[in-house]
């Protein structure tokens, strides 16, 4: 895989901690946010805008939904893809509300997670 920039917005550390440290066994940058509040404020100072978001919905401060809703009115950010990891049962109804390129359902397979990057970046 080539080198990714890859952006893990969870609340949960140990969720997020795994699922960066698989993407980053498999050559991807990533950078971790505990909430929608801080993955905003990291993108808006980046130099390097990451290829791809992963988006857990349910979070403090700020949730999936309020993050994507402030991402897309940034023209900067705005064409930065989605993908939803939730779950929530119905995630996909959510994702395609959201308007994410895809969506993952937790716990999500290594496989699962390199496809998309490879997909998506």
């Amino acid at each position: 895989m080539r080198r990714h920039k890859v952006m893990v917005v969870e609340d949960d550390d140990e969720i997020r901690e795994v699922l960066i440290e698989i993407l980053e066994e498999h050559g991807c940058e990533v950078v971790g946010a505990a909430n929608g509040a801080l993955a905003l404020a990291y993108l808006k100072s980046a130099t390097v805008l990451p290829c791809l978001i992963l988006l857990d919905l349910m979070m403090p401060v700020m949730d999936g939904q309020t993050f994507r809703e402030a991402q897309v009115q940034d023209p900067v950010l705005a064409n930065i893809p989605i993908i939803v990891v939730s779950a929530y049962r119905d995630v996909q109804a959510n994702a395609e509300k959201l308007r994410a390129a895809s969506y993952i359902k937790k716990p999500p397979r290594i496989e699962e997670l390199v496809s998309a990057v490879e997909q998506h970046c």
